[in-house]
């Protein structure tokens, strides 16, 4: 991936697991590598200069010895299961929040 994209992101998880992506959903390879010839390609500004201390990400994993089209269903799969359960998910999350939020209220009413 190309770390200095401003699309670019990642998150390190407290498992220590590195999720790394480009939000326009542009690398069908992440976190592998991007498109060598992407259209939205754009060098990120704020890094330039810049020095990183410590608490820069580990590297990224090797990539799989697994012929790219084969790598690319893959992550597509996965993705869309990711997306099926979306919906339901974030319907239970808010749900949750409702919930908790008039428990709250009522609490601070008291």
């Amino acid at each position: 991936m190309r770390e200095e994209c401003k699309h670019f992101q990642s998150r390190t998880y407290a498992s220590g697991e590195v999720a790394r992506f480009c939000v326009l959903d542009l690398a069908p390879e992440a976190p592998w590598r991007c498109p060598d010839d992407c259209p939205r390609y754009e060098r990120r500004l704020a890094d330039v200069g810049w020095v990183h201390g410590d608490l820069i990400e580990p590297p990224i994993e090797d990539e799989p010895d697994v012929p790219v089209r084969e790598m690319t269903e893959v992550l597509e799969r996965a993705e869309n299961i990711v997306n099926d359960i979306a919906p339901d998910a974030l319907a239970e999350a808010r749900a949750r929040d409702a919930k908790d939020a008039r428990r709250g209220w009522f609490r601070k009413r008291r």
